[in-house]
């Protein structure tokens, strides 16, 4: 049974990609995907997501984006 401290951790994956075209979120290159981290909580995963965008801001093309692991690893879970 796990304890305390893990249930309070809400893993989150920050990844991005070029995208095909600006209107959807289909990527040009899956081999390319740029996985930037998992990170414990929301506000970590922001910070991370945030800094990555703004270096690729010349990259209309460029997507990043936060999923939120924790609901997929415990869907009945209300975080």
């Amino acid at each position: 049974m796990p304890d305390s401290q893990q249930n309070d951790q809400l893993l989150h994956l920050v990844f991005g990609g070029e995208l095909e075209t600006l209107d959807g979120v289909r990527f040009r290159d899956l081999s390319d995907l740029d996985i930037v981290g998992i990170y414990p909580n929301f506000k970590a995963a922001q910070a991370a997501w945030k800094a990555k965008a703004q270096q690729t801001v010349d990259n209309a093309h460029m997507r990043y984006f936060v999923v939120h692991l924790h609901r997929l690893l415990d869907p009945e879970e209300d975080h």
